[in-house]
């Protein structure tokens, strides 16, 4: 199978593109480009890291900074 990508400039070749895929000699999918949704990361990584204290959150990056010094 051959995949190829179109723009359909009249709307007499979307019919006929329709017809050929009636005969089941082609697969017309609709790949219009989709609207960006805006992702919610809150949700997306929820629970990703595990709790720590406000202090060793400090620590640790304080031990980051200065490796880089």
């Amino acid at each position: 199978m051959q995949r190829i990508t179109i723009d359909i400039l009249n709307s007499k070749a979307l019919r006929l593109l329709q017809d050929l895929e009636l005969l089941q000699l082609i697969r017309v999918r609709d790949t219009s480009p989709k609207q960006n949704t805006p992702v919610n990361w809150a949700a997306k990584y929820k629970g990703t890291m595990t709790k720590q204290p406000l202090t060793e959150i400090d620590k640790q990056l304080n031990q980051l900074r200065n490796e880089w010094e």
